[in-house]
């Protein structure tokens, strides 16, 4: 049975998939970082200085009554809160990551259409069958 397992972790496809999934992870993180860091901050900035990261919405006063001046504020002092700017920032990084997705494919595809598209040239035919013809072709004569 051991064996077997080795045999199905080893093929192509499940290699190819792991090493997907790490370069994809990676590259989540960067986009998240691309959303927090770089996108978010201006919108903010253009919607009046709104960190999406703090909108909430409170549920339950904690163990320390508000009002919170940040979502994390509320988390320490035991709030139950619906954490909806969060949603927002995961939405966006959605969005990247599935266009860049899109992109890649896109690009992938047209590669493939371009090499179905080229036609490849025959090869030479051989010397012996040209040799073969011309024999043929005497004997009909």
């Amino acid at each position: 049975m051991l064996k077997d397992f080795k045999e199905f972790a080893m093929r192509g496809n499940v290699v190819d998939l792991a090493v997907g999934v790490i370069i994809g992870a990676a590259f989540g993180k960067i986009v998240d970082s691309l959303v927090k860091d770089v996108i978010m901050p201006p919108i903010g900035l253009i919607l009046g200085k709104v960190d999406f990261s703090n909108l909430y919405l409170l549920l339950k006063q904690g163990s320390t009554p508000g009002p919170y001046a940040t979502l994390k504020a509320a988390q320490d002092a035991g709030a139950v809160t619906i954490n909806y700017g969060n949603f927002i920032n995961a939405g966006i990084s959605f969005l990247i990551v599935a266009f860049a997705v899109f992109l890649l494919i896109k690009g992938i595809n047209k590669l493939r259409q371009e090499k179905e598209a080229a036609p490849a040239e025959p090869a030479p035919t051989p010397e012996e069958i040209v040799l073969l013809r011309e024999i043929r072709d005497s004997l009909k004569k």
